[in-house]
């Protein structure tokens, strides 16, 4: 028997700490960050006169009235499609931009990166930068000072969350009363439990597990390569001009990379871009930022890591300048996609401009199909849903076509008019009645349409539909 250990099947994770860099892709990383949490905290306090029966918060997810309202815009359940075309547009976008410029989603935009870079920014702030915070990490006596930097840390990554959370649950109810209502302990136990859940979530996936998500947990990592070809402009590094690498104040024979390792250490998954593409590069682009700086102090032209493109590989050997960056942007590739995107949001503006602001739904009532009255009339029931989109009462007036024998009576009402509230349904009980002895009496079925007219402004909606009679 071996006395050896047996082996493990997995790694134990090597928390990184990535350094400060300065330089414009950290730069505009930064503008962005702050562009999109402010978008993302901010929205639900923006308020939007909408009249005075409707919610005034400019973008609100209400899932009691099961309405989505973003500014002018209004979705009802019915009209979901809008919300599965945003998400078909937003897949083609990410498709375009991959193709385009690599995993710059993952970089710059994704949720995951963006909470992970303020973490890292708050970790920083408390404990020190890079070789601070290993020394720290390092240190095996937990003393006073490890405590209160851990707690201090933990503390600020906590109220992170709960901002997180708390700003997430403000676009599914109107925000300064939800808020009230959190504060007062008044509000939905619902609003808690999903706090918790985001700020928990929040706390874990930004401050500790960071580039686990991205490698282990996240698909896109797997799927961006069909993504992806030679003329795909992405994060590299230029072996050619850089190998062989090495340091010493003599250059004779070595290339332009002095192995200081400045890359690896601004890496926030902790990679080596000269190792080649690799699965779990993001494409932050702080390893250009870090390269370029060392390469400016030792008097080199920069770019030996930069986005660059396989496909200019053979060129740049040869001494001439890569192609630029449009030819690699627009390519067959890239304008299917912008114009399969393209195609996609024209037809959601279309939808949304023609839509009705009023709409039918008719279904028989078939337990049973017909009623025979004593007249000898034959009467069918029919349940009618009316929608009203405006911000007021209307009155509808319903009536019938395709028959000149049919007559339409309204339960509840001699008259052929109903009254429908603002922004509501309203469910009505349609009777159609065909004199004994005429044509749709006799026959099995009868077609016909159901009208529906706005008496207010005139606009209109139909459905077709059946009449059933004896069948002789």
């Amino acid at each position: 028997m071996s006395d050896s250990p047996a082996p493990q099947l997995y790694a134990a994770r090597e928390p990184i700490f990535p350094r400060r860099v300065s330089g414009k892709f950290r730069n505009l990383k930064w503008v962005l960050m702050a562009l999109m949490l402010g978008i993302y905290y901010i929205t639900p306090w923006i308020r939007w006169d909408r009249g005075p029966q409707l919610p005034d918060q400019a973008v609100l997810l209400d899932l009691a009235e099961r309405r989505f309202f973003f500014f002018w815009i209004e979705i009802w359940p019915h009209e979901f499609y809008f919300v599965a075309g945003l998400l078909i547009m937003a897949g083609l976008g990410l498709f375009l931009f991959t193709s385009a410029l690599g995993r710059v989603w993952c970089g710059y935009a994704c949720p995951q990166t963006v909470w992970t870079d303020l973490f890292i920014l708050v970790e920083r702030w408390i404990e020190g930068d890079r070789n601070a915070r290993l020394r720290l990490h390092r240190q095996k006596k937990l003393d006073f000072r490890k405590i209160r930097l851990r707690l201090t840390k933990w503390t600020a990554w906590f109220l992170i969350g709960l901002a997180t959370g708390g700003a997430w649950v403000f676009y599914f109810a109107d925000a300064p009363t939800l808020l009230r209502d959190l504060v007062t302990l008044n509000a939905h136990p619902v609003a808690y439990t999903t706090m918790l859940i985001l700020t928990l979530t929040t706390f874990f996936f930004g401050g500790f597990a960071r580039e686990q998500i991205c490698i282990y947990a996240c698909p896109w990592p797997r799927i961006q390569a069909a993504m992806m070809d030679e003329d795909t402009l992405t994060v590299g590094y230029r072996e050619w001009r850089g190998e062989p690498r090495g340091k010493g104040k003599s250059r004779e024979g070595l290339g332009d990379c002095i192995d200081c390792y400045a890359c690896v250490n601004v890496c926030p998954v902790g990679i080596d871009i000269r190792d080649g593409q690799q699965l779990e590069c993001i494409t932050c682009a702080l390893c250009i930022d870090a390269c370029d700086d060392m390469m400016a102090k030792i008097g080199k032209p920069r770019g030996l890591i930069d986005y660059l493109a396989l496909s200019d590989e053979p060129r740049e050997r040869e001494g001439n300048a890569p192609r630029p960056v449009w030819q690699h942007v627009f390519r067959p590739r890239t304008m299917m996609y912008t114009a399969l995107w393209s195609l996609v949001g024209i037809g959601l503006v279309f939808a949304l401009f023609i839509r009705p602001e009023i709409e039918l739904n008719v279904a028989p009532v078939r337990n049973p199909i017909f009623v025979t009255m004593s007249d000898g009339s034959i009467r069918n029931t029919y349940d009618v849903r009316l929608l009203n989109k405006h911000g007021e009462d209307r009155p509808f007036r319903i009536s019938l076509t395709g028959n000149e024998f049919l007559r339409v009576q309204l339960e509840g009402t001699p008259y052929e008019t109903v009254n429908v509230p603002a922004n509501a349904t309203l469910n009505q009980k349609v009777y159609v009645v065909a004199p004994a002895g005429s044509q749709p009496a006799a026959d099995e079925r009868t077609e016909f349409r159901f009208w529906v007219e706005d008496l207010t402004n005139g606009d209109r909606a139909w459905k077709d539909t059946v009449f059933n009679g004896r069948d002789q």
